[in-house]
């Protein structure tokens, strides 16, 4: 299992990083007081808002700055082996322990450990993490002593961990312990003013990385990218500019900034005749219900039971309205399929017995949003 282990790494310019929204000046000004103090800080905000790029400039200010930067992305170690993983083992401790192994938060002594989407913690993992960050102590698998740990913990969620809590996905004291500090932020459409430094800064970057001389974006190219709502964030901006900088044309990118936003509904205006307004309503809110179940499912890595628990429903009514929705088992959404004829094959994980029936009404879910 690879760690990611790093000592020096190069940031860009606090310029691009904070631009000039006025969420992110904030945010600037609270990291010269937070980096000081040494104290557990959760990072929150969407997928590709720049968490560990905040993460690493903590560190980077912060007395630990000449110890290690130890990132743990802990969706991407399967649950049974995350926890050797954080913690390590002695050897013999399991079967193929040959050797004793020191954890990630051994290798973060004296510097920062940060929890990348520590809201995927198992409950197991998380009474354990509570107990470093209670004392300051840990317990190698197999080993019959505690180990000391002086590492600073910085988390980061794309979560509302509120919400998992009160879901009991997420333990409560825990939440209190890595919330000591709280930085929040804003998505990439609520900044974006900050978008031409932006991409500018990855054109340059990405020319330098691959050898080439594509010119500045144009301004009429600029001004559709400030008025795209960007669900992917810096990151989407990042990724555009790059196969910008390879390909060498604007026609490239242009095509993916021409979607709409989410959640539009659009219906064909019949020539003549009625316009049965129940008719299209009611296809409008299913499609606005299908968006939302698929948004919520991608949020929990589409593990069925917590999507169900953060809507608020049964878990057997959102097999339903997966079902019903054309949403395919395998992850991949049916979107060529209109939602008044989904598809109706059976989903990957079997319906419970005590799962329960009833289906909740269209408008309920409806409401639900920021889920």
């Amino acid at each position: 299992m690879k760690q990611t282990v790093e000592q020096n790494f190069e940031l860009p310019p606090e310029s691009v990083i904070f631009g000039s929204s006025e969420a992110m000046r904030r945010v600037q000004r609270d990291l010269s007081l937070i980096a000081t103090a040494d104290v557990p800080v959760l990072i929150q905000g969407a997928s590709g808002t720049g968490k560990e790029i905040i993460a690493k400039l903590v560190h980077k200010a912060s007395p630990l700055s000449k110890g290690p930067y130890v990132k743990v992305n802990c969706p991407a170690i399967p649950d049974a082996l995350l926890e050797s993983e954080l913690f390590g083992y002695e050897k013999g401790a399991f079967t193929g322990a040959y050797n004793s192994k020191p954890g990630l938060i051994a290798l973060a002594d004296r510097g920062t450990l940060f929890l990348d989407e520590i809201g995927e913690l198992s409950m197991g993992l998380q009474s354990k993490l509570l107990q470093v960050l209670q004392d300051g102590k840990f317990c190698r698998i197999g080993a019959q002593e505690d180990t000391v740990s002086e590492a600073r913990v910085i988390c980061a969620t794309n979560r509302d961990l509120k919400r998992e809590i009160a879901a009991g996905t997420f333990r409560e004291d825990l939440f209190y312990r890595v919330n000591v500090v709280n930085v929040s932020l804003p998505a990439l459409r609520e900044r974006s003013a900050d978008i031409p430094e932006l991409a500018e800064y990855f054109r340059e970057h990405f020319n330098m990385m691959y050898n080439r001389k594509t010119p500045s974006l144009s301004a009429s190219l600029m001004r559709v990218l400030q008025a795209y709502h960007w669900p992917g964030n810096i990151r989407q901006l990042e990724n555009l500019i790059k196969r910008y900088v390879i390909l060498g044309t604007e026609a490239c990118i242009s095509t993916d900034l021409a979607e709409p936003a989410p959640n539009t509904f659009d219906f064909e205006m019949p020539q003549e005749g009625p316009v049965p307004l129940k008719k299209i309503t009611n296809q409008a809110v299913r499609r606005l219900e299908r968006e939302i179940i698929l948004k919520v499912l991608q949020a929990h890595h589409w593990n069925r039971r917590r999507a169900a628990e953060a809507l608020k429903i049964s878990y057997r009514a959102l097999l339903y309205k997966i079902r019903d929705a054309g949403l395919s088992p395998n992850r991949t959404p049916v979107r060529s399929m209109p939602v008044e004829t989904a598809a109706t094959a059976p989903p990957a994980e079997p319906e419970p017995e005590d799962a329960g029936g009833v289906v909740t009404p269209l408008t309920q879910v409806a409401k639900v949003s920021n889920a």
